[in-house]
């Protein structure tokens, strides 16, 4: 059985934050530059230009890419056959955070409670930690900072069968309409459809963070990202809500099998910035 040192874990979830808070992601980088060349508009390709230069200035200078470095959403997959060794895996987590954001300057924004006091953590601890055991002697982890612009611009509907299709167009569409300029577009945005309300939402997360370059393995999913990003490019919002074609980069759709009496629907929008990053150990 392999044997993974939570201190090795700590190290790696720190410099995971820093890396996804200071680099735009190669396949974003990309998308930038293509964004560029088919945007319609004058000023939206200005707009994307900015955002490329930006982009090159938290590179080139180590600064991040946006002041909201957000709360850290932590992704792991647990291969069934490796042991954490030298503590818990969700405080090797949490002190990686703790390390990431302390040593890379980066903002702290999260508050330890959320309703009474809301006093600021000054760790941006703790994560929100999503783990799946699966096969294999792997421990793989991707670190999501996702800033309140975007997220707070999310929605989640509960539909039923009868609403079909049409009805998940509808909630996507109400969703971009209600971001507008306030999401930082052009964005990326995660769809989940299925499963119940708690998993709908936890699948349109994981779609929000899957690299523009991929696509659902199902095709009529595929189909129906392609569908989804026209419709969202057709609302003229465009780059940072000041008019354009390209006012997402990308729609990402995820499912899972749901019950005979519900078709959950949840949209996680994520700004231009799209930050993830990982690493398997």
């Amino acid at each position: 059985m392999k044997v993974i040192k939570t201190q090795d874990i700590t190290d790696a979830v720190a410099a995971l934050c820093i890396e996804a808070c200071k680099i735009v992601t190669p396949d974003m980088y990309k998308a930038f530059k293509q964004a560029q060349k088919d945007e319609k508009s004058p000023l939206g390709r200005d707009i994307l230009g900015k955002l490329i230069e930006n982009a090159d200035i938290a590179a080139k200078d180590a600064t991040p890419i946006c002041q909201d470095t957000g709360m850290t959403v932590v992704f792991v997959e647990y291969g069934q056959d490796i042991m954490i060794e030298g503590g818990y895996l969700e405080d090797a987590i949490n002190e990686g955070v703790a390390k990431g954001y302390t040593e890379g300057y980066l903002r702290k924004s999260v508050v330890a409670e959320p309703i009474f006091n809301r006093k600021n953590t000054l760790n941006n601890t703790p994560a929100v930690i999503n783990v799946r055991i699966v096969k294999g002697d792997k421990l793989k982890i991707k670190v999501a900072p996702k800033g309140f612009g975007s997220e707070n611009k999310s929605v989640l509907k509960m539909l039923v069968p009868a609403d079909g299709l049409e009805g998940v167009k509808k909630v996507f569409l109400e969703a971009v309409k209600l971001a507008g300029p306030n999401a930082c577009p052009p964005l990326v945005i995660g769809v989940g459809v299925g499963g119940t309300m708690d998993k709908a939402a936890l699948l349109a997360k994981e779609a929000a963070v899957r690299s523009v370059d991929s696509h659902n393995a199902h095709p009529d999913y595929a189909k129906l990202e392609e569908e989804l990003l026209e419709l969202a490019n057709k609302t003229g919002v465009g780059p940072q809500g000041l008019g354009g074609t390209t006012t997402a980069v990308k729609v990402n759709v995820e499912w899972y099998p749901t019950h005979i009496a519900g078709l959950p629907v949840a949209i996680n929008v994520n700004c231009h910035a799209a930050r993830h990053a990982d690493i398997t150990l």
